[in-house]
């Protein structure tokens, strides 16, 4: 048995790092924020130090707290930022490129007779979302120098020396072979990064070196990319049960099995984690801007913050005829179409700021449920649940309003961490390979359920609406 061990999930707009202890929970935590620049063009980047920087002081100050010893360390990462940087000095040599980055459009549009059999090979379709089209960039427009890769390699480097990545995270670049996770030479070839030194894929649950970044020394052992730790810490470790974090964006993940699954209808298919060389597969819907639809609301005004969701969504019964569809940053999974904007549709002289709020909650539960309908097809049975974590997951009404529409029982983490808490449970399995997965999770329990308070046919209904207002912009 291990003991305490210190994960640290370095995310878009923060890190957050807990030392977690098997028998007595969460002992100590720490968060650090980063700030990453929207630019013009659909450009998001954010500065290579801080994201490092940010894994320090939030790792520092969970252990402060802690007081005691770390056996292991696990770090959970963005999964699709990328820069350029110097092995031989670890100097960053670009820009982080965040993963709503749009820019490599361009690189896709390029590469578009190749868009099927890239998809077939990685279980990706062709999207600037993706690592290898921003590499790709990166190497055109930018510098032939050093290494370019995903922001957790050089994050692991920078504490270990090591040059590795997981092949969870190898799964998001659109440059692995999904079935034998390995790198795939003609992926490579189809984004002319053939000749790239890139980092070695290791399991998920490993040592992979060891750091003295926070003081004593650390082994690292438990790597992966953010939403497969929340889906291992949601105990969604078979087919059947799916969860969907509510962070900056929504992401809803089901898990598959030993055996990728390449389905029509619009998920991706990839790695959940790869433990003691055996590989488990989930398929992956994303919803570009969720907390940051939320913060966009905040911006104008409407709201003072997310904890105004309930009280100024619960002032109206209803949207009053108002749809939202909130793809601030593009239309992600089903439909694949960044280049898309939102719609505010229905509004009138009597349409007030509950309206709005009831709108939002509306048009991202709508695209949290069009994932899950999907995944259902692609599985070929339905999803028995829906676990659910991550700030919005605080606000009931948001809640309420998934399970009406997705007529599922939706069942709110009591793990306010759980990107963390996989990442810790990685770190355990790493340390001590005796240990079963279920042994190295923490305990699961529902904090809320919330059950469909609507019947079929008026979630259907409200559906509908939703699907003409994606519609109407898939059509302009």
């Amino acid at each position: 048995m291990t003991g305490p061990v210190l994960a640290v999930d370095q995310g878009t707009s923060g890190t957050k790092a807990l030392v977690v202890c098997p028998e007595r929970g969460v002992l100590g935590t720490g968060f650090a924020a980063v700030r990453p620049r929207p630019l013009p063009g659909g450009r998001v980047e954010a500065d290579p130090e801080e994201l490092y920087a940010s894994v320090l002081e939030a790792g520092r100050a969970a252990l402060a707290e802690a007081d005691e010893d770390v056996a292991a360390m696990g770090l959970a990462n963005q999964g699709e930022t990328v820069l350029a940087w110097d092995p031989a000095t670890g100097r960053p040599l670009t820009a982080a490129l965040v993963w709503q980055d749009r820019r490599a459009e361009t690189v896709c549009a390029g590469l578009g007779d190749a868009a099927d059999e890239l998809r077939q090979l990685t279980g990706l379709p062709l999207d600037p979302y993706f690592a290898a089209p921003k590499m790709a960039w990166i190497r055109r427009h930018l510098t032939r120098e050093g290494v370019v890769t995903t922001s957790d390699a050089w994050l692991v480097h920078r504490l270990t020396g090591a040059f590795v990545t997981d092949a969870a995270t190898a799964g998001r670049t659109q440059l692995l072979d999904l079935d034998g996770a390995h790198w795939s030479a003609r992926a490579l070839e189809a984004y002319g990064l053939l000749g790239e030194r890139l980092p070695e894929i290791t399991d998920n649950a490993q040592p992979v070196g060891t750091t003295r970044a926070f003081g004593p020394e650390i082994p690292v052992t438990g790597l992966i990319v953010d939403q497969q730790a929340a889906l291992l810490a949601q105990r969604i470790t078979g087919p059947g049960g799916a969860k969907c974090t509510y962070g900056t964006g929504a992401f809803l993940l089901a898990h598959t099995g030993g055996t990728p699954r390449r389905g029509d209808s619009g998920l991706v298919s990839c790695v959940a984690w790869r433990l003691a060389g055996d590989t488990a597969y989930c398929l992956d819907g994303q919803v570009y801007t969720a907390a940051s639809a939320v913060r966009w609301l905040t911006d104008l005004g409407v709201i003072s913050s997310a904890a105004d969701l309930d009280p100024v969504g619960g002032s109206v019964p209803d949207s009053g005829g108002v749809t939202f569809v909130p793809a601030l940053a593009g239309l992600a999974a089903p439909w694949w179409r960044g280049d898309l904007r939102g719609s505010l549709t229905g509004l009138g002289l009597d349409t007030g700021p509950g309206h709005l709020v009831r709108a939002l909650c509306e048009g991202l539960a709508a695209q949290v449920t069009e994932l899950a309908r999907a995944a259902t097809t692609d599985l070929g049975t339905p999803l028995d649940t829906l676990r659910v974590d991550g700030g919005l997951t605080r606000s009931a009404l948001l809640m309420q309003t998934q399970a009406d529409l997705l007529q599922r029982p939706v069942e709110v983490s009591a793990l306010p961490d759980a990107t963390a808490l996989g990442a810790a449970a990685l770190a355990r399995l790493g340390a001590d390979p005796a240990l079963s997965v279920a042994d190295a999770l923490p305990g699961w329990r529902p904090a809320a359920v919330y059950e469909p308070r609507v019947p079929a046919d008026v979630a259907a209904e409200r559906l509908a609406g939703f699907r003409t207002a994606v519609a109407a912009l898939l059509g302009s």
